[in-house]
């Protein structure tokens, strides 16, 4: 599959092809344009249009195109749902919905003054949404197994969330 979007990327358009990769497509290749010429290239070379005005895969009142590609594969992982919520925090006005927004923002601005290009801010970065997605199975874990975890000395806690999160 070939995937198109605005070139210059940001939270968005980072996170949306580190999802589609490891849960939609692991051979996808990607196209980064300016706007303008996003329509040419989803004619030229049959790519899908994300992260985009007025195509399905965008955003949609307070959701961003994460939380669209999320919808159409129809994706319950818990853990996605919950980086859906901090990338949505970092891309949109709702700041307050997920704390880790801020960081996430920040980094996503910072890279994009250290890499050459779009192809390298979403290969350096995917080591960030692979962190945050065990982050986020982490607190999963842990919220599940509160009293178990409270009975473990450090070790033991240690090996059982490490084991647990890698599921």
């Amino acid at each position: 599959m070939r995937w198109v979007t605005r070139e210059h990327v940001h939270v968005d358009r980072v996170a949306s092809p580190w999802l589609i990769k490891k849960f939609v497509d692991p051979t996808a290749e990607f196209i980064f344009v300016p706007a303008e010429k996003i329509g040419e290239v989803v004619e030229t070379e049959k790519a899908i249009p994300f992260d985009v005005p007025n195509v399905e895969l965008g955003h949609k009142s307070d959701k961003c195109t994460f939380d669209a590609i999320i919808e159409k594969y129809k994706f319950k992982n818990p853990a996605l749902l919950e980086i859906a919520k901090i990338v949505r925090a970092a891309d949109t006005t709702d700041k307050a919905l997920a704390p880790e927004s801020i960081g996430l923002k920040a980094i996503a601005a910072g890279s994009m003054m250290i890499v050459k290009d779009d192809f390298e801010a979403i290969e350096k970065q995917k080591f960030l949404y692979d962190s945050l997605y065990a982050y986020c199975k982490l607190r999963l874990v842990k919220e599940r197994y509160k009293d178990d975890l409270d009975k473990m000395d450090r070790k033991q806690r240690f090996n059982f969330l490490r084991k647990k999160t890698k599921k």
